[in-house]
């Protein structure tokens, strides 16, 4: 299918947060044309397009992506709130998860979806367990996915990470997969220098959660006599780069092995206020020339899957932490929701608009109160901005959500009904 979309702003991402009069042309999954209004028209002449769409003067621009997640999540939405983390995981998560089907983590898995479209998120890395139903479930709504592996001492192996890197990186065009474990502390040693091996024989970049707590860190101390992050650093974890999610408490040491060794920082922000995590230093990181991204978290710990939310308050922390409101400028964590998710996740090919990326693409609506007036459109979608805007989200050519609707080939009404019926499910055994 071939679409062009005309008379709008065109925030490609390429350079910075500028915005030309422009427009965008698709055809099936890929970008063919983002650029000036008048280049624009001149090839738009000589094509047969199955669709043409005025934006209006609205905003076009690469989806948001959401670097760590866990989308299934869903079904513990709201029910072990205002609890300290490890009380939340230890004494409410892993006994409600426990009790998870692979059904459960395809409805579930599609409910966040819905949420996502809304928030113009238009790729996740999702961390979870069962990967093959949340896979699909990605796949059937149309909505691109990377799976992080999340092994730990109670669940998978080293040989079924290997199976799952070998299975989903030739899964679907959607669907690709990354080297992971669920954190240090619920990972021993055996399986650890395990992964580095995988990560050593397949030159493969690594991902965890590190330096959420200071608990954890000093947990970490204790057990090895090094940070999470010089501790994983020290038994080649990282020998090909990987991420972080959280980095909350971290050194500067820390800090230099990351930029050292290509270790993406992933902030969560919204998580580490509602569990009272921390603050994680973000300039700081950047100033040790680290890469930045952001992820929401899941929805048992936010419990809100909105970039806007996680964008407003990733610069807003570091302007009260550091009482300096020139602290981590609006297109920094533009860069870091698009751009600096795209790389995190190895998703080379849609991380800006440009002619042979991916069509992942989004519409902001400006023609609504919070966006006016239009005197820097950027800092407006990161202050001002909220899932209200999002007019259009298009993964891979698709369009999947518009002025409302969705488009996933199932009615939301279908999906909310059956991730009621596995949570109802598990509350009652």
């Amino acid at each position: 299918m071939k679409i062009r979309i005309y008379n709008a702003r065109v925030l490609s991402m390429k350079n910075g947060c500028e915005i030309i009069e422009g427009e965008v042309h698709t055809e099936g999954s890929q970008i063919t044309f983002a650029g000036e209004k008048s280049d624009g028209i001149k090839i738009a002449g000589d094509i047969k397009f199955d669709r043409e769409i005025d934006a209006e003067g609205n905003v076009i621009m690469p989806g948001f992506k959401n670097a760590h997640t866990h989308s299934a999540m869903t079904f513990l939405r709201s029910y072990a709130d205002d609890l300290p983390l490890h009380e939340w995981l230890n004494n409410r998560v892993f006994l409600m998860e426990a009790k998870l089907t692979d059904d459960d983590v395809y409805w579930c898995s599609r409910l966040a979806i819905l949420e996502y479209l809304t928030s113009g998120i238009t790729a996740n890395f999702d961390m979870y367990m069962m990967p093959e139903a949340g896979a699909k479930a990605s796949v059937d709504s149309g909505f691109r996915t990377v799976l992080c592996g999340c092994i730990n001492d109670f669940t998978s192996s080293v040989k079924e990470c290997e199976h799952n890197y070998n299975k989903f990186n030739d899964y679907n065009e959607l669907i690709s997969y990354k080297y992971g474990f669920h954190a240090e502390y619920t990972t021993g040693i055996e399986r650890l220098e395990g992964i580095a091996g995988l990560a050593d024989k397949y030159n493969a970049p690594v991902y965890a959660h590190i330096a959420e707590t200071h608990s954890e860190v000093e947990g970490c101390i204790g057990r090895y006599g090094k940070t999470p992050i010089a501790f994983l650093d020290s038994i080649g974890m990282f020998k090909y780069g990987g991420g972080g999610f959280h980095c909350v408490y971290m050194t500067d040491e820390d800090m230099d092995i990351c930029h050292r060794r290509g270790v993406w920082a992933v902030t969560n922000p919204a998580s580490n206020l509602k569990l009272a995590s921390g603050i994680a230093p973000l300039c700081s990181l950047k100033e040790r020339g680290v890469g930045l991204s952001i992820g929401t978290d899941g929805p048992a710990s936010n419990n809100c899957l909105d970039m806007f939310r996680e964008m407003f308050l990733a610069t807003a922390l570091q302007k009260v932490s550091l009482s300096d409101a020139s602290a981590l400028d609006a297109a920094d964590v533009l860069h870091m929701a698009t751009v600096g998710g795209a790389l995190t996740m190895g998703l080379t090919e849609c991380d800006v608009l440009e002619a042979g990326k991916k069509a992942d693409i989004i519409i902001i609506d400006l023609k609504q109160p919070n966006m006016q007036p239009l005197n820097n459109i950027s800092k407006n979608i990161v202050y001002s901005g909220s899932k209200q805007n999002v007019k259009m989200t298009m993964i891979n050519g698709k369009i999947l959500y518009e002025d409302g609707r969705f488009n996933i080939g199932i009615s939301p009404e279908e999906i909310y009904a059956k991730a009621n019926e596995s949570i109802d499910r598990m509350r009652k055994n």
